[in-house]
């Protein structure tokens, strides 16, 4: 920062020129109310809550940004402030609320976002948090091509995945690119919801013609070069 304007900003590995810098620190829930009701607050400092929503207190249900969420690919309840996910919770509450009967499958912190022509989406875990979290981690970094590389709209895409390293689940994942991310970090979401491996992600039939992918898919590329890290840091 010089003279109270920004010009770059300095990593371990790079000096990048920068004319603003955004901080993303998070947020706090907001759960003034239910404490002064004598509801548990959890661990995360949201509202503690079962698969049906119901808090600690009879007929009390909670959603959204205040609750806790089950976290699947860490198996343990974490606070994920999503839209995706208050949807969800709220629906689960209202039908349980209404007399009903429904329960929230958990979530994996799918999350998606666009920065002026780059698509940016992150799933599950980054590998510093799997380590954090107590797993043995590791990733492989790949760049690839969205599409067949002679077809028109074809651009990288940069595609990390996190995975553990003796069973070879996958954890978790993050991409960056101008085309086809989006598509690709829902398949990295379904496969942590059913802890899919390295190779259930390679053996995926996947849709392919030019204008949508090329022959070999970046993400397979990406699980590919993983089971190779994987077996070489092996031995």
């Amino acid at each position: 920062i010089d003279s109270l304007r920004v010009r770059e900003v300095v990593t371990q590995d790079h000096v990048l020129p920068a004319d603003i810098i955004i901080f993303g620190i998070g947020g706090r829930p907001n759960v003034a109310l239910a404490e002064a009701a004598g509801i548990r607050i959890g661990t995360t400092g949201a509202i503690a809550v079962d698969v049906e929503q119901r808090t600690s207190i009879p007929n009390i249900w909670a959603a959204g940004a205040v609750a806790e969420v089950f976290h699947l690919a860490l198996q343990k309840h974490t606070y994920v402030p999503l839209a995706t996910t208050a949807n969800k919770q709220g629906r689960i509450a209202g039908i349980n609320a209404a007399g009903g009967l429904a329960r929230f499958g958990g979530v994996v912190g799918t999350a998606v976002v666009k920065t002026f022509d780059l698509t940016i989406a992150h799933t599950g875990l980054t590998q510093k948090y799997a380590q954090y979290a107590g797993f043995d981690a590791d990733a492989v970094l790949i760049k690839a091509s969205s599409r067949a590389y002679y077809m028109q709209g074809s651009q990288p895409i940069h595609v990390k995945l996190v995975y553990e390293k003796r069973s070879q689940r996958v954890l978790g994942a993050q991409m960056i690119g101008k085309d086809g991310v989006a598509k690709r970090i829902d398949v990295v979401a379904a496969a942590l919801k059913s802890a899919w491996t390295l190779r259930d992600i390679v053996n995926l039939d996947l849709s392919y013609a030019p204008p949508f992918a090329p022959v070999w898919d970046p993400l397979l590329v990406a699980a590919n070069a993983a089971i190779r890290q994987a077996f070489y840091r092996a031995n």
